[in-house]
């Protein structure tokens, strides 16, 4: 009987070897390791998503206790300043959420940014996304912005999550990044194509986080005081400007200061050249929209500026750095679920998913107290019927709250339910329970515009990054990337595929991605090294 059961799942594979079928940790078959369960394809996610939070929720703990993503970061303290309006209208008309009525409301802040898939000590100018999280500390509780410096994102399925990051971490058997292994996924992940196109531009490695852009790339909702919605988009425009790194400029500063964003961010506050944002919103009616190409809750996608423009909301100031670095820093934690009235979630498949994986990462990195931290309090009062767990260190009592009842409703407490603000936000859902992708995935078209707005230096930049990263990875992977850049775009793929052809790098010559010759690196430390005797 134990033999028949580990025997293989297998079957037969086009190479004669054995494919193995995938399974769950409780061996049960996956027949479906691309979607999460959703309400027609195009969400919301329900709770009993189980393989996918089997999944997620190992993800958060593969590392201890560092952050899985995110971990090399900075930060800073700030200001929000409201301007009341979105672009010359009223704000109220879209959203009640009270930090942004009034003209010239103040509400503090820390922003935290980091690189995504490096570790605590990584060079920082590393391509690769950049965090931009803050955290508004509201009258109503925080609020949590929490994003990239690029727009879009490589998957719109929050199914693909550890899969995506697995493929950016080093190998499990070298410990060393891979390009191929990278491009082993995007290859299959069509969708990718897009976000790929940025990541080896000079997008790829802002120049230091002043001077960098920051977006929510998930769709989230406003909501009025009369429970009406519309869809949103959050961009945090730098008013010190954009600046990005060629790849050769990165080496070279990567050997004179490993630290370079952190540091720059440091002194620039120090020196009292506080860095500013501009927070603008994209406002789009909540609804399918048939019109457009993409789905607009893709976060695959850009929303067309000329359809739907940025409007300025508010400014942000950063003034105060942090006073020690692993209180405030290291231990800030953010979540995409941590909304205020007048905020709330789209259908957005990948936001969901983010919403469940963020906060269960905190509670595990940090703990089931974390939110007690000063970093992480809300400024307001808070009265919750929590208690204990590890590193509790207060109660959560309010003003003359009876500390003997721990629950609600109750006649001998005297803690009761918050009234509502405005009327509730209730948008109806009738669709099968299913596991499809969304209809109009239309993977190539803005990865095409994309490459067509950039300039000449930034085409010749991405074409070089490309080339050196994928000169190194399996002829299939290559083929199926030039068709990709081709589908994007004709010169597109036709000089990607121009440079592989015509590079003479080795098949031994892998490292990281964009790295101009990672066995040039190795062999320079062996010729001019210099022989020590032993003491």
């Amino acid at each position: 009987m134990e033999k028949d059961q580990n025997k293989s799942n297998g079957q037969a594979g086009s190479n004669g070897q054995e494919k193995q079928n995938l399974t769950t940790r409780q061996g049960h078959p996956v027949t479906d390791n691309q979607n999460i369960r959703t309400v027609g394809n195009r969400g919301p996610a329900t709770l009993e998503n189980y393989h996918f939070i089997e999944k997620i929720s190992h993800f958060d703990r593969e590392r201890i206790p560092e952050r899985v993503v995110h971990a090399r970061g900075a930060g800073a303290h700030g200001v929000f300043e409201a301007y009341g309006k979105v672009g010359d209208e009223p704000i109220a008309k879209y959203t009640r959420a009270k930090l942004f009525q009034e003209k010239g409301k103040q509400t503090p802040v820390f922003v935290r940014f980091s690189t995504v898939g490096h570790g605590g000590h990584s060079p920082e100018t590393l391509r690769d996304p950049r965090g931009f999280a803050v955290k508004f500390y509201t009258e109503d509780g925080n609020w949590d912005l929490v994003g990239n410096n690029l727009k879009i994102f490589f998957i719109r399925d929050a199914m693909k999550f550890p899969d995506l990051i697995h493929s950016q971490k080093p190998d499990p058997v070298t410990n060393i990044q891979s390009g191929e292994r990278i491009f082993d996924f995007i290859a299959n992940t069509p969708e990718s194509t897009h976000m790929a196109t940025f990541l080896f531009s000079p997008w790829g490695i802002p120049a230091n986080y002043r001077q960098m852009q920051g977006s929510g790339v998930n769709t989230y909702k406003w909501v009025n005081a009369e429970g009406e919605a519309v869809l949103v988009k959050y961009h945090w425009e730098p008013l010190q400007g954009i600046r990005n790194l060629t790849q050769a400029e990165a080496q070279e500063i990567q050997g004179k200061n490993f630290n370079h964003a952190t540091q720059d961010l440091f002194e620039a506050i120090k020196e009292g050249n506080f860095p500013e944002w501009e927070l603008c919103v994209q406002i789009m009616s909540d609804d399918e929209h048939p019109e457009l190409d993409f789905d607009p809750l893709d976060d695959t996608k850009l929303w067309p500026v000329e359809q739907f423009p940025f409007l300025p909301v508010g400014k942000m100031t950063l003034n105060q750095n942090p006073v020690d670095y692993f209180n405030e820093v290291e231990q800030a934690a953010f979540g995409t679920g941590v909304l205020v009235d007048g905020l709330e979630f789209s259908d957005d498949k990948m936001l969901q998913g983010r919403t469940f994986s963020y906060s269960d990462t905190q509670r595990y990195r940090v703990g089931a107290n974390y939110l007690q931290l000063p970093i992480n309090a809300p400024k307001n009062q808070v009265v919750t019927n929590q208690r204990g767990g590890q590193m509790s260190f207060h109660s959560d009592f309010g003003k003359g709250q009876n500390p003997h009842i721990n629950y609600e409703p109750s006649t001998l407490g005297n803690i009761v339910e918050a009234p509502k603000a405005g009327k509730e936000y209730t948008p109806r859902y009738e669709a099968n329970l299913v596991r499809q992708k969304i209809d109009r995935t239309n993977d190539f078209k803005q990865a095409g515009d994309t490459y067509r707005n950039f300039q000449d230096w930034e085409k010749d930049d991405l074409i070089t990054n490309l080339v050196n990263t994928l000169a190194t990875a399996d002829k299939r992977i290559q083929d199926k990337m030039i068709e990709h850049f081709t589908l994007a775009d004709e010169d597109y793929g036709r000089r990607v595929a121009e440079g592989l052809a015509q590079t003479r790098k080795s098949q031994e010559d892998k490292g990281p991605i964009g790295a101009i010759s990672p066995q040039e690196g190795v062999d320079q430390a062996k010729e001019v090294s210099h022989p020590a005797k032993p003491y």
